[in-house]
């Protein structure tokens, strides 16, 4: 541990809270449980029976970030393993799953990319459009379906939510330059009428990029996002909502996804997100029919001598539900899902894969008690039938302390890539083979948590543990073990896809906040978080993915103000199993201290901003080859009319 580092950090905070001398209630919002789309409901955070972290879209401007990846890396119960900066590639894990185990969703419609895992933080939505993230921990396939193994990302934006009366438009500007020629552009207009509410929002954010292994080779990004949205009252009871994004993202990718020293790839991704929602709010039943298509395009070139790998996927959601409360104690959820995948791909194949789902959900809150219960009915064209089941509580035992459990249970399919990785190419001389004979992964978890809330603090911990069979990863496979071997060389390096018997993880989480501010002016908001992970395997080769997750995550963050000035730190400490690499001198560190800040003053309409992201300047990878930035300062001016 950086120790240097945490000290600043803990000596900031402590001088700030000695000229801290009388606290001000008045001054201070109370902590009060805010809603959150849970179980396809809206519902109190204090009633889930689940630790679920909160994101305002406000924290997108306060926090020092060049991306979403940024962003999340730094929130509690979430673990970003980034490969590039500025939103280039993340894998995303929550409690220690692979990122093939998150279900990312965009108003609570799922976008996870038929390719990969690899793409589910490749979010299409402009930072100016966001209204918050909500981090569901835990399972969640009976509500969401398969791929919710470790939790849930739902953004939910500003254009989507529920109609207000009030007349407002408001146009927001943010430019950003800095070194290694950085320039990021980010806003967006939005207007609310009693009828009509719309939308307009885009992001570029480009560099040159810092250097990389390679001699000349550096770490560039060519990244852009539009999106525009409407949502139109047809009458008291019908809205029609419409979204239509793009999101196109060009980096140098050199050791990605290999360790070899010949990998100085290049990736293009680019993504058409289109969403329409009928939406009905009536007496009794509220009922909500979404459909939505996405359309990814990946072109990746291993090095300037091999032909591009080009795979271009499509995703269509259907997704029906209605909502009745048929008491005052009892509301009730119900409805159907249709879902088709497919793939073009000179590398992978063409492929198209459907499922359909039968879902339903209840809460049940009286008195002090609030019980959540899901049961989902899947049918696989792969797989066949699965049912997935879930059940959450919580108890409110007084004095502001909330008792909550739950179990569950959720399945994942292998994805195109898993299947059929290097499949469909001639000659394979090494690298990562895909298994079209993959089983379902399938997971059962546990846990027991409570909360305690005050006005100004709050704190959540939770203990946990998830059992999996069938897990699926890449594991080094000699030649002669691998079961298909038409298009492999008999002295190649390969990796397959395989069914790992048995993963175990027990796992403890904190997560506390806490809200201070005084009579002579300083005000000062404190989180922190606290994650601690044992996972074993039944298999004693090695894989890549199922066991990098972080053994301890600490997430600790400041934020001080005072009038016009306000200074944000947000800091992160990571502690997991060191690897090397020989071949290309890499290393992945047993730990490191990650530390950003960033300075705002702020005037009447304008903001002006100084950001430093790595203060320390450490040298760090989360995955081995893939070589993060060091010390990048930018500066920054953000209007808002």
């Amino acid at each position: 541990m950086n120790f240097k580092t945490l000290l600043v950090f803990l000596l900031l905070l402590g001088v700030t809270l000695i000229f801290c001398n009388t606290v001000s209630a008045q001054t201070i919002d109370e902590l009060e449980p805010v809603n959150i789309t849970n179980n396809r409901t809206e519902e109190k955070t204090i009633r889930s029976g689940k630790n679920i972290v909160v994101i305002d879209g406000s924290v997108l401007e306060q926090m020092a970030a060049l991306s979403l990846d940024d962003i999340l890396k730094m929130q509690g119960g979430i673990e970003v393993q980034q490969r590039g900066p500025a939103g280039s590639q993340a894998d995303l894990l929550i409690r220690g799953t692979t990122f093939q185990q998150i279900l990312v969703l965009i108003d609570g419609v799922r976008i996870n990319d038929p390719i990969t895992g690899h793409f589910a933080g490749y979010i299409p939505i402009p930072p100016a459009d966001i209204l918050r993230i909500e981090i569901l921990k835990g399972p969640a396939a009976a509500v969401y379906g398969s791929e919710a193994v470790g939790g849930v990302v739902n953004i939910i934006t500003k254009t989507f939510t529920k109609h207000t009366d009030e007349k407002k438009q408001t146009v927001q500007l943010q430019a950003q330059a800095g070194e290694y020629n950085l320039a990021r552009l980010n806003g967006g207009i939005h207007q609310n009428t009693s009828k009509i509410r719309w939308s307009l929002s885009g992001q570029q954010v480009q560099s040159t990029g810092q250097p990389l292994r390679s001699a000349g080779d550096k770490g560039y990004f060519y990244n852009q996002q539009l999106s525009t949205a409407l949502n139109l009252k047809l009458s008291e009871r019908y809205s029609i909502l419409w979204r239509g994004s793009w999101d196109r993202r060009d980096f140098a990718a050199q050791n990605f996804y290999t360790t070899f020293t010949s990998d100085t790839a290049r990736e293009k991704v680019e993504t058409v997100w289109t969403q329409a929602r009928l939406s009905h709010n009536g007496k009794r039943a509220n009922s909500i029919l979404d459909l939505a298509y996405k359309n990814t395009l990946d072109r990746f070139q291993f090095n300037s001598t091999l032909t591009p790998n080009r795979n271009r996927s499509e995703l269509w959601v259907l997704n029906y539900q209605q909502q009745l409360k048929p008491t005052a104690s009892w509301t009730v959820v119900y409805g159907l899902m249709a879902e088709q995948r497919s793939i073009l791909s000179n590398d992978r194949g063409n492929h198209t894969n459907r499922q359909g789902a039968l879902f339903a959900n209840t809460v049940y809150s009286k008195n002090r008690w609030t019980i959540n219960g899901g049961l989902r009915l899947i049918q696989d064209q792969g797989f066949g039938f699965s049912w997935i089941p879930q059940l959450n509580f919580s108890w409110k035992a007084g004095h502001g302390i909330v008792l909550r459990g739950g179990y569950g249970q959720a399945i994942r399919a292998a994805d195109f890539t898993e299947r059929f990785n290097n499949y469909n190419k001639p000659y394979v001389r090494s690298g990562s083979i895909g298994n079209p004979n993959l089983e379902v992964e399938q997971s059962q978890h546990l846990e027991l948590g409570t909360d305690f809330r005050k006005k100004r603090f709050r704190v959540s911990t939770t203990v946990f543990f998830r059992n999996q069979q069938q897990v699926i990863d890449f594991v080094p496979t000699p030649f002669r073990q691998m079961p298909r071997k038409d298009n492999l060389d008999s002295n190649g390096t390969y990796a397959l896809a395989r069914n790992i018997k048995t993963v175990e993880t027990l796992g403890w989480e904190m997560d506390a906040f806490y809200q201070l501010a005084c009579s002579n002016g300083w005000q000062v908001t404190v989180n922190a978080s606290l994650l601690w992970l044992d996972s074993k395997t039944s298999d004693s080769i090695p894989s890549f993915y199922i066991l990098s997750h972080a053994k301890w995550l600490v997430q600790p963050a400041v934020t001080i103000s005072k009038n016009k000035w306000s200074l944000n730190i947000n800091s992160l400490y990571k502690e997991r199993t060191r690897r090397t690499a020989t071949a290309i001198g890499a290393t992945v560190d047993r730990s490191y201290w990650l530390v950003n800040a960033q300075l705002q003053y702020k005037l009447k309409q304008t903001t002006l901003s100084a950001q430093v992201l790595n203060v320390g300047n450490i040298q760090y990878s989360d995955i081995l080859g893939s070589r993060m930035p060091g010390r990048w300062v930018t500066a920054g001016l953000s209007v808002n009319l």
